[in-house]
């Protein structure tokens, strides 16, 4: 791995678990002194994370951590959906036993490190970031017969794009503290396109990634909701107290 590279991913991690929010400064020299890691290999870095969307580029102030919304959110579910229904179904029509096996290894991988998570016995960020790659290595296994480079392609920083605002969303929990099957759904889906039931696959699909957009818009919204009552002044607060 090149500095390069380590400063992509470090940055990248940091980014997406919130260490380093919405439109916060990238700063080359604040960077150099948090990472250890020198101008050149940075700046590449930050071109790479721009082109993913990770960053962006402000004029005459550098780089800053891209901003978040409920309409970019959504913008990149639906674009996912589009271009993984269409991966899906060609993997669907491709697919041979080492596709298969692929789905069936992944799927298995990620049941066993979400059941640890749930059984609290990897309860870390190493965990957790565990539960991550196997979920992208699920996904990825999926789509991987399409025979389709572009596809794979856009798929890959789709899901780079989405992973900001559904890294949270992994443990099943939603805001209002209902509960979502996560790994029943990842379940159904294997099977599913293992069976090549294609239209009832492409629903699966569909549905699962909408109902994680569900997820993080009531997240983002309690979010938004609490962080405005925090910093709004209570009646009591406010009020003139008559002597007593």
């Amino acid at each position: 791995m090149t500095l390069a590279d380590s400063a992509y991913a470090r940055i990248r991690q940091d980014v997406v678990n919130g260490t380093l929010l919405p439109d916060h400064p990238l700063r080359l020299d604040a960077l150099k002194a948090r990472y250890g890691i020198g101008y050149s290999p940075l700046r590449e870095a930050l071109n790479r994370l721009q082109s993913e969307r990770i960053v962006v580029a402000v004029p005459l102030r550098g780089f800053t951590v891209a901003p978040v919304s409920l309409e970019q959110m959504w913008d990149v579910i639906e674009t996912r959906i589009h271009i993984e229904s269409r991966a899906l179904a060609l993997s669907m029509q491709h697919g041979d036993d080492a596709w298969e096996s692929g789905v069936v290894s992944t799927m298995h991988a990620l049941l066993l490190q979400a059941r640890r998570l749930a059984d609290q016995r990897e309860a870390s960020p190493e965990g957790r970031q565990k539960l991550e790659d196997r979920h992208r290595s699920f996904h990825r296994a999926l789509i991987a017969a399409c025979r389709s480079e572009w596809l794979l392609d856009f798929s890959a920083k789709l899901y780079v794009a989405s992973e900001r605002y559904r890294h949270t969303a992994l443990t099943g929990t939603a805001a209002d503290g209902s509960q979502r099957d996560l790994q029943a759904e990842h379940r159904l889906l294997a099977e599913t396109a293992i069976a090549r039931d294609a239209p009832r696959a492409l629903e699966l699909l569909k549905t699962h990634y909408q109902e994680t957009g569900r997820h993080l818009e009531r997240s983002m919204r309690q979010g938004s909701e609490g962080a405005a009552a925090a910093d709004a002044p209570s009646a009591e607060a406010g009020a003139v107290r008559e002597p007593g």
